[in-house]
């Protein structure tokens, strides 16, 4: 009996403090909290942001990518603003005479120091030595050879793209060849560097061909 008298002891008091905070928050006078959140020093904006109001029910809201915000809270209202890599920040509004009250966070980045770590692929440094003993250590010779062979070379071809300076080489390859070719055929297309052509001048000299009595009219 006793038990059951003070779990409705309980609830009535939790209820009866419920309503006193209610009627008290409505008694506060209530405006328009709005503001901008920047980092301090560098005034970058700190977007998104978690902002809880720890004397109202903890409603909670989040800013914009730009670090701004806007909502209804009371006058008196500790506000908390929280976002990874920033020191929370605890802000109480003001009794100002107007219904809009407009402020200006600042938060400060954290500096965290992350303890030393060095990789080791072995569990031990014991299976470590004794693998590094068992290395056979190749010849950088051989190795050298081995890689600069014609089927690495040619494997490597097929897969590393050309660089800027292969491809202008090719190109002005490419160019010289070219020239060279149209300078070969315009050579053998000239007529006075054809043999052919000249015997058969000569041949029509002879005949007199061009005579001065054959080309009158």
């Amino acid at each position: 009996m006793y038990k059951k008298s003070s779990k409705y002891l309980f609830v009535f008091v939790g209820a009866l403090l419920l309503t006193m905070n209610i009627v008290f928050a409505q008694s506060k006078k209530i405006l328009q909290f709005s503001g901008l959140i920047t980092s301090t020093g560098s005034d970058l904006p700190v977007g998104f942001v978690t902002i809880k109001n720890t004397s109202f029910n903890n409603q909670s809201f989040i800013s914009n990518n730009e670090g701004y915000f806007s909502f209804v809270a009371h006058v008196g209202d500790e506000i908390e603003f929280t976002s990874v890599g920033f020191n929370p920040v605890t802000y109480t509004i003001p009794d100002v005479e107007s219904d809009r009250h407009t402020a200006s966070i600042k938060m400060l980045a954290q500096i965290i120091e992350l303890p030393a770590v060095t990789p080791f692929p072995w569990a031990s440094y014991e299976d470590y030595l004794s693998e590094f003993m068992a290395l056979g250590g190749d010849d950088p010779i051989a190795t050298a050879r081995r890689n600069l062979s014609p089927d690495a070379l040619a494997a490597l071809a097929r897969v590393v793209p050309r660089s800027a300076e292969e491809i202008q080489t090719f190109n002005s390859l490419q160019r010289h060849h070219y020239m060279q070719n149209k300078n070969i055929n315009q050579r053998m297309n000239n007529p006075f560097l054809n043999p052919f052509n000249w015997y058969q001048l000569i041949n029509s000299i002879k005949k007199g061909d061009y005579s001065r009595e054959k080309l009158k009219y």
